[in-house]
């Protein structure tokens, strides 16, 4: 195992980086994203763990992996407290050029099996790699856990060259969704603006450019072609509510 200028091999010295960022995040109040360091270092150090063979290291790593567990799980407790309180707010601020937010990353937290019904409202659902991103995003809900029975989409109507593309392009989705027993319910706007998604569970997902937010693939063989979480994203912002929050305010 490749070793450091200290001494220390590269698993302890990434484990060590990790939670230092966790106990970071952690005194800035910052608990969702501290808990997902600390999960990630945990998992770590409990690889380090298995490599260890010393008695002595073995006894001081065991007691930091049950410390950091137990701030990790009581992180957890309170995440779920305001969950179940409506409090919850999460803001996640993609950088440009950022990888790692595929569908799938972005949305697996709130996706379960009571969700049977899924709203989304996008002013651009029209070009081909929009249409690309809604296929994405409905396969997606096909996989996942949840039940999804129905599925509504407003957008606007693409008045150009552009529309034939589109309503053919949603039209076969429709009939590919009913193969799943699917209903897709389309509806257009003229004066359609905001972007929101929102799930019957009560989780309601804005995003700031849409489901349009990656960036067009260097090639048609460069990575992120297809992994999406390999593809770089635009700049731009989530804010993920729960409706018992909405209806508080």
């Amino acid at each position: 195992m490749a070793k450091s200028p200290l001494g220390l091999d590269s698993q302890t010295v990434a484990a060590a980086a990790m939670l230092k960022r966790a106990v970071d995040l952690d005194s800035e109040s910052r608990f969702q994203q501290a808990l997902v360091c600390y999960q990630e270092g945990i998992d770590l150090l409990l690889q380090v763990l298995k490599g260890t063979k010393d008695d002595t290291k073995k006894c001081h790593l065991r007691k930091k992996i049950s410390g950091y567990m137990d701030r990790a799980e009581n992180i957890k407790k309170y995440l779920d407290e305001v969950k179940e309180d409506g409090k919850y707010h999460k803001q996640i601020k993609i950088e440009e050029n950022a990888t790692g937010f595929s569908y799938e990353s972005l949305f697996q937290e709130y996706l379960n099996e009571t969700i049977t019904e899924v709203w989304i409202e996008d002013p651009y659902i029209r070009h081909t790699h929009q249409l690309y991103n809604f296929l994405r995003f409905c396969e997606m809900l096909i996989k996942r856990p949840c039940k999804v029975k129905t599925i509504h989409l407003l957008t606007s109507l693409d008045e150009g060259f552009g529309k034939e593309q589109q309503t053919s392009g949603l039209k076969e989705i429709k009939e590919s969704l009913m193969n799943h027993r699917v209903l897709l319910e389309l509806e257009y706007s003229s004066s359609i603006h905001d972007r929101e998604i929102r799930f019957n569970n009560g989780w309601i997902i804005k995003i700031g450019r849409g489901l349009d937010y990656f960036k067009r693939p260097q090639g048609r063989f460069s990575l992120g072609y297809c992994d999406f979480d390999l593809r770089p994203c635009y700049e731009t912002t989530v804010d993920i509510f729960h409706d018992k929050h909405i209806r508080k305010i």
